[in-house]
């Protein structure tokens, strides 16, 4: 049986992976940091492990896309997207008025993921606006801060599966500041992951080009590669090299499969201009199917 390391248990991670892999026999293994979840397949521990890369409202998670470049050599396996459907959780009993409605006035502190607080940000302003905000390593870990520390007037923001993990009620349920708020998650592995019950909806290549130093012109060069064999580039972002100020490397993602000859020969024209290819993986990648509404979200 294959073990997957991600975030704690209730975290969006553990819905997420649910339901992308469905009733596949796997073995979960949460890790409170992050760092930790890359570790764990880095060092054999794991055979895989799940990274959120990507929201809709706060973009790329840096810490993690420089994870992957900069601290693990990991190929990218599969892509889906999930919704980051977040709630206010605590113990109902403590913020009851005397009317039997939530009083968010009696919240003292907000816990949770720094990325999940800040897709929250409409509601806590129009409910909670003295609340202390407090960071904590997920959002599961915050709502476990909260069980743990009953009685002070704690609320954190994580998922329903996360409360019920933890024995908290939802206080408030789907408190983001926008419906259409979805998290993109790879799936990262020494192995290929056998083929999933459900048909592909479109393959993708995720390269890091490094660009010569002092060549004029040489990003136009390098997306001209692309743009003359009609490859599609869905995500293009430049990050620090790290290895000194104003040097950086572009992540880029084809829809296109490593295979094909168009792109090995975009490779070939890039490499000949003396910049630098790395493929960080080539992989399925799966929209969000949503049952009751029937919709996908790529």
């Amino acid at each position: 049986m294959k073990r997957i390391a991600l975030l704690p248990e209730g975290s969006v991670s553990h819905e997420a992976v649910a339901y992308l892999l469905g009733d596949e026999p796997v073995e979960l293994v949460y890790h409170k940091l992050i760092s930790d979840v890359f570790l764990s397949t880095a060092q054999g521990k794991t055979d895989y492990s799940v990274i959120p890369i990507e929201n809709t409202i706060e973009g790329s998670v840096s810490l993690h896309m420089d994870w992957l470049v900069n601290e693990v050599d990991i190929p990218m396996r599969v892509e889906w997207v999930y919704p980051s459907i977040q709630n206010l959780i605590g113990d109902r009993q403590e913020f009851i008025s005397e009317a039997g409605e939530i009083d968010y006035s009696r919240i003292e502190k907000i816990l949770s993921h720094p990325v999940a607080t800040a897709q929250c940000q409409q509601f806590i302003r129009q409910h909670a606006p003295q609340a202390e905000l407090i960071n904590a390593g997920s959002t599961t870990e915050a709502v476990g801060i909260v069980k743990a520390n009953p009685g002070k007037g704690w609320a954190a923001i994580g998922t329903t599966l996360g409360a019920a993990t933890h024995g908290l009620d939802v206080l408030a349920k789907r408190i983001t500041d926008h419906d259409n708020n979805f998290t993109r998650f790879v799936l990262i592995g020494h192995e290929e992951l056998s083929p999933l019950n459900r048909p592909v909806e479109q393959q993708k290549t995720s390269v890091l080009v490094t660009l010569p130093e002092d060549f004029a012109g040489a990003l136009h060069q390098v997306l001209a590669a692309f743009a003359w064999r009609r490859l599609n580039l869905s995500r293009i972002e430049s990050r620090p090299t790290k290895k000194k100020l104003g040097s950086y490397y572009f992540y880029i993602d084809v829809l296109e499969s490593v295979d094909s000859v168009l792109l090995t020969a975009a490779f070939g024209e890039i490499e000949a201009l003396g910049c630098q290819v790395r493929v960080l993986g080539s992989y399925p990648s799966f929209t969000y199917q949503d049952q009751e509404q029937n919709s996908e979200v790529r």
